[in-house]
């Protein structure tokens, strides 16, 4: 075992799910560091793009770096991130936010390849605009996740995209050569909503993009049967379509809105500006409910992610469900939207009395009352 590798079997994940079979590191972050190494050059100051629980960023220290700004998107990522740096007695990086701090005058960058291309495209703009002419990307994944569609994605901000040999089901991309896009993100779309109209921002990583995603148009069909309320919370909020929505539809509601996202938050924020209700809604970057009070919410509205990466996962739902329970008031209401084979009313059921609202093969809506 080398010493990378001791380090590595040592990291934590962070507790989003509670599933052993999901690791702190894979073959891509070994092979992302290994490729590095090739360049047979000081690491010096390296920026990080992805990591999900301290493997790159670590690693990149454990081989040599004297500094490292890195960007997690998942603040339970950033925390195991401080979490494993402190057990394994770390430091010599620190957390930027997905902009031109985060690059300027990079010359060697680590990145765990996104899964989404609009994720992919932010970054690479990001880095062929801000960083330094010399600039090496590095970009890892495991290959069954991997498409042709990045290579051309990388090509579109960098003069030379090349792909390496594969290992351990793992693949790195290498770039190099910014052509000085300038940058795109976030986009906007606007879409009908209530005789008027509703402008979705997003920044690349956010789920659904400029879309609504069906959940969302199925549970936003209901606005008007959800109760009265002075406050209410859109959990899990991802660009802010429904907390956005619910804000436009009532005048006098205020709202707060969560996200384990980044790009989430930014893009709620993005689109409450957008639609004039940002005085009256409030974008936070949390895990699930964390600040708020017990017994505290009279309406939660909830459309959960049912995946982890690219496996359909009810961990983080059932979270994100069971925070929600804890938060209700008495009397108090989560309106929640979720995929039809996933079962999720003996969870609602344990937080209240939970009716069917409506249903079909795809998405079930239901009302919880506490």
């Amino acid at each position: 075992m080398t010493d990378r590798d001791a380090l590595f079997e040592r990291l934590s994940r962070s507790p989003d799910v509670e599933d052993p079979t999901l690791q702190a590191h894979d073959a891509s972050d070994a092979l992302i560091l290994d490729e590095a190494a090739t360049l047979r050059r000081a690491l010096g100051d390296v920026v990080v793009i992805g990591d999900r629980h301290g493997a790159l960023t670590l690693g990149a220290l454990d081989a040599g770096a004297t500094r490292v700004r890195v960007h997690q998107d998942s603040v339970v990522g950033e925390r195991a991130l401080l979490a494993n740096a402190a057990a394994l007695d770390m430091t010599g990086f620190a957390h930027h936010p997905l902009d031109a701090s985060l690059v300027d005058g990079a010359t060697l960058v680590l990145l765990q390849l996104p899964r989404s291309l609009d994720a992919l495209d932010e970054v690479a703009e990001l880095i062929a605009t801000h960083a330094d002419e010399r600039v090496r990307v590095i970009a890892g994944g495991r290959v069954k996740h991997m498409s042709m569609s990045m290579n051309a994605l990388l090509g579109r901000s960098f003069k030379h995209v090349h792909a390496t040999l594969g290992r351990r089901k793992s693949r790195v991309l290498h770039a190099e050569g910014p052509l000085r896009p300038g940058i795109s993100w976030p986009r906007s779309r606007r879409h009908p909503f209530g005789g008027s109209q509703l402008t979705v921002v997003a920044h690349g990583a956010a789920f659904a993009g400029t879309s609504i995603d069906i959940g969302a148009q199925t549970l936003l069909q209901h606005l008007d049967a959800m109760p009265d309320a002075s406050h209410a919370i859109d959990l899990a909020s991802g660009t802010g379509v429904l907390g956005v929505a619910l804000a436009l539809a009532r005048p006098d509601i205020r709202v707060l809105a969560t996200d384990d996202s980044a790009a989430a938050v930014a893009s709620t924020r993005a689109t409450a500006a957008a639609n004039g209700v940002a005085g009256r809604l409030d974008a936070r970057q949390a895990d699930a409910l964390e600040g708020v009070p017990d017994a505290s919410a009279g309406l939660i509205l909830l459309n959960p992610p049912f995946h982890v990466g690219a496996a359909v996962h009810t961990g983080i739902a059932e979270r994100l469900i069971a925070d929600a329970g804890r938060a209700l008031a008495p009397g108090g209401e989560l309106w929640c939207v979720w995929n039809s084979p996933l079962g999720y009313r003996p969870l609602l059921d344990a937080v209240g009395e939970t009716r069917q609202v409506s249903r079909d093969a795809k998405f079930t809506v239901t009302a919880t009352r506490r």
